[in-house]
């Protein structure tokens, strides 16, 4: 089934080789795409622009009443091909890779049978009738975990020594010198704090700028040929930070000002993250550093249509950083590349959560190689309720619902609520239910209206696209069996305001979803709400929206299962939060296993109340305390850059291994991995010793 209104406009793609959101994204007209990238980390706006950006405050004066009623559909034009989406193409197998690639514009890299690609909305149908394509699917969107700012802006602390445990074992390899760690983030990079100045000279050997034009992108500024081809961003290279730092001593001014990037925050995410993990004071102090910041949230550039930031770009970063560590080895000579630890303080809550995303299958191939390690933190979605009054930290974390269908025929009902913060919510609303193929399962999405509007049954293989309801919220749905990714069943649901004017936030207040069993064979299934980042939208004459998170109610909510995609992978180290001063997991710190019962998080590090680089602020303000998973797993990242300079043939899964067995257990607590602290505490000493005596064989006579 399948119904067409004002946010749509397209005879429906319905091929199922078109994962669900892509095929709503190809099915709304010009406006309502140029909308929606506001929102749509995976689309972006590529040609003229006749949809002013939603936060200009030139937007014509709007109107926020009952909906208008429906109207004759507007002739398409050249809609969908003023607008891009950045996408994984699986392949049949990597032969059929090598075979299509020359008749596929836009591809960029692969792994196995997996490419990426930016594609025209309007080209998507044709790749769907290729033979050798088994799935097309968008980036899933990419957000920072919140961070906690827990110390004074102005606090001139440096950063304690219980929170940059080193050893002497990682004094004898020099700190992690020869090693590189990568940082893939947000924000900016403050090159020129004290905690990465090696004299007068910056340890930060690149800085890759996807949001930024003040320098050439990758592929431009290399001619040589030895990274991989990226033809957006701006990248910096080590002698550019270093000529602005002394340039900037002679005339006065701030070396950012001479090398600037579109985002340099104070407080800037990164910097904390880079400083925990390689600075001055951090744990691999002498190690190089590359970092990468995401077009995330530029500065300067209020227009969000014309970026991507979703997960194909994390694919991108690590490429990118890879490629360095082998070009940093030529250049010294080394027969092989540095030895790189990457950190990803960034999440989704996008697909299974059970290593099949693309993003995870695309790292873990990355991580066959010996010398290479990826940390990402678990997330800050821990938290279930408030825990003082006035806390909203719990919305945060609401984010996982799960349970069980007992019997064919029986239903179990989720809330999902939707609140704007007190405003209408002009964002869009994405849950995503996984389920076991043995199993089918209905759906019906009851709506908060009085009235109790209901859209379904939806049945496995049908949908609901566009429907706009009596308050204006438009609801999409997709049942679809047999993920390609894993062979699971899933369930899609979107409410997206009215993205045309009268603009109309989604309706607010508690929907419910209720499930279903028409053949029940196992009956668990998972549901996780993808968040956006709490921020106003104000618009002419006083009218006001929110783009605000949904989150599941007290009774739906299930903490478990609630890590970032990210962390799922194989070979990724998904590390939680530790307090040090309450000596147990963070509140917020991300629960485990994944849906498919892997042991994530590995480890807790420290994470609360960390003190690090405070990017781009005043000179009486270097340091910075944070608290979050983000302040965590640079921790780790860190500790595997030692290990990697004290053995630097360790694969990633023998990194995971080393930290498991050596995980320091918890004040009254046993080796049992649980749900908020995995294996336990990491022991870098520990670590270090284990991966110095991993070759020692020994003769048993």
């Amino acid at each position: 089934m399948s119904e067409r209104d004002e946010n749509g406009g397209r005879e429906a793609l319905v091929d199922r080789k078109i994962a669900p959101k892509l095929r709503l994204f190809a099915n709304g007209d010009v406006l309502v795409c140029q909308a929606r990238a506001e929102f749509s980390a995976s689309l972006a706006v590529t040609g003229a622009s006749t949809h002013a950006p939603l936060r200009d405050p030139a937007t014509a004066a709007l109107e926020v009443d009952a909906p208008r009623k429906r109207h004759k559909k507007p002739k398409l034009g050249n809609v969908t091909g003023s607008a891009s989406a950045s996408v994984f193409v699986h392949f049949s197998s990597e032969a059929a890779f090598n075979k299509g690639k020359g008749a596929i514009a836009g591809l960029v890299g692969q792994r196995g049978n997996i490419a990426m690609a930016e594609v025209p909305l309007n080209k998507l149908a044709k790749l769907s009738r290729r033979g050798d394509i088994t799935l097309v699917e968008p980036g899933d969107p990419v957000r920072v975990p919140p961070v906690l700012v827990t110390s004074d802006p102005s606090a001139t602390a440096a950063p304690g020594p219980t929170q940059r445990k080193v050893t002497a074992l990682a004094a004898r390899h020099k700190y992690g010198e020869n090693v590189l760690i990568g940082i893939i983030d947000v924000s900016g990079i403050a090159f020129a704090h004290p905690d990465f100045l090696d004299g007068n000279k910056t340890r930060i050997a690149r800085i890759w700028d996807m949001g930024g034009s003040f320098r050439d992108p990758p592929s431009k500024a290399n001619s040589g040929g030895d990274f991989a081809s990226f033809s957006y961003g701006a990248e910096f290279h080590r002698e550019h930070l270093d000529a602005a730092i002394a340039q900037a001593r002679t005339i006065g001014v701030s070396p950012y000002a001479i090398e600037r990037q579109s985002q340099q925050s104070p407080g800037s995410h990164g910097t904390h993250v880079a400083s925990i993990a390689a600075g001055n004071d951090g744990v691999c102090r002498r190690a190089d550093i590359a970092c990468v910041m995401l077009a995330l949230n530029k500065d300067e550039d209020v227009d969000r249509r014309r970026s991507f930031y979703d997960s194909t770009r994390i694919a991108h970063a690590v490429e990118y950083l890879l490629t360095v560590a082998a070009q940093l080895g030529k250049q010294r000579g080394l027969d092989r590349p540095l030895p790189v630890s990457i950190n990803i303080s960034l999440g989704t809550n996008g697909h299974a959560h059970d290593g099949s995303s693309a993003v995870n299958r695309w790292i873990d191939h990355a991580l066959v190689k010996p010398g290479r390690a990826v940390c990402v933190a678990a997330g800050n979605a821990g938290q279930e309720a408030p825990a003082h009054s006035g806390d909203l930290g719990f919305v945060m974390g609401r984010i996982h619902s799960s349970g069980r269908i007992a019997a064919s025929g029986l239903a179990n009902t989720m809330d999902w609520i939707v609140v704007g913060n007190g405003k209408a919510d002009l964002s869009e609303n994405e849950m995503e239910i996984w389920y076991e193929p043995q199993d089918r399962m209905a759906v019906t999405l009851v709506s908060p209206d009085p009235g109790s509007q209901r859209i379904g049954p939806v049945k496995p293989g049908e949908y609901v696209e566009n429907r706009q309801l009596t308050d204006g919220t438009f609801v999409s749905v997709y049942n679809e069996l047999y993920s390609p990714a894993n062979g699971a069943n899933y369930i899609s649901i979107y409410l997206t305001p009215r993205l045309k004017r009268p603009f109309i936030g989604v309706k607010s207040g508690e929907w419910r979803v209720v499930l279903q069993g028409m053949d029940i064979r196992d009956g668990r299934y998972h549901a996780w709400l993808e968040r956006d980042d709490p921020r106003p939208i104000e618009l002419r004459n006083g009218i006001s929206f929110m783009a605000f998170p949904s989150f599941f109610s007290a009774r739906s909510n299930v903490d478990r299962n609630s890590i970032s995609t990210l962390g799922c992978g194989e070979r990724i180290l998904s590390v939680g939060n530790y307090d040090v001063a309450r000596r147990r997991a963070n509140i917020s710190s991300s629960q485990g296993p994944t849906r498919d019962e892997r042991n994530k998080p590995e480890v807790l590090a420290p994470g609360t109340d960390i003190v690090a680089a405070n990017g781009f602020a005043g000179p009486g303000d270097a340091w910075i305390g944070m608290t979050g998973t983000s302040m965590a797993s640079p921790y780790v990242c860190g500790v595997a850059g030692l290990m990697l300079a004290v053995q630097p043939d360790l694969t990633a899964a023998q990194v995971i291994g080393i930290m498991r067995r050596t995980a320091h257990p918890m004040e009254d607590g046993d080796y049992v991995w649980k749900d908020d602290v995995g294996f336990s505490l990491i022991d870098p000493p520990a670590c270090l010793r284990e991966a110095a005596e991993i070759n020692e064989r020994k003769d048993l006579k």
